[in-house]
């Protein structure tokens, strides 16, 4: 999925959350900032991975640039044929995570740096459109909570606690 804010996002995090029975993690109020964006940490539903988990799973134990060959890896500008492709046709990385690198950016949890960008929020990973530069685990960029691109979309993740205490 592209073309999603970060508050859209949140709210599919919510929704797929209590379709399946889970406590939804986030509560959204109106700011257009989204500074009234509060996450229940104990909630066991769905949410945006924090920066740190993202790339934490992106590198899944790896410490280079990236977890394999880029063409093999990742959809980007040199491949792609210019349009995001189809989730989980370019390899995985050694956790089976696909598309970490490339193919769209995903949003994160955490905002830039609040002091200097205010509400803007972190995403991580490269896409269809960049160079290989910008197709790598340490790759982060940032925007306000609604922005929408077609290059950019998310991630899901669930705490560990969470996964073990609603099995």
């Amino acid at each position: 999925m592209t073309d999603v804010s970060w508050r859209d996002a949140l709210r599919f995090c919510n929704l797929l959350s209590a379709e399946v029975g889970f406590t939804p993690c986030y509560v959204i109020g109106d700011d257009l900032d989204a500074f009234d964006v509060v996450r229940d940490e104990a909630a066991d539903g769905y949410r945006l991975p924090s920066e740190a988990e993202w790339e934490y799973g992106c590198r899944a134990g790896t410490t280079g640039e990236r977890y394999g060959d880029l063409d093999a890896i990742a959809w980007h500008r040199g491949n792609s044929g210019g349009t995001a492709r189809e989730v989980a046709t370019r390899q995985p990385n050694a956790w089976g995570l696909h598309d970490t690198i490339g193919n769209v950016w995903e949003w994160c949890w955490d905002l830039f740096d609040p002091a200097v960008y205010g509400p803007y929020r972190v995403f991580r990973g490269g896409g269809w459109q960049d160079t290989p530069r910008g197709c790598r685990a340490s790759a982060r960029r940032k925007s306000h909570p609604s922005f929408r691109i077609d290059d950019l979309g998310f991630r899901l993740a669930r705490s560990p606690e969470a996964a073990i205490t609603a099995s």
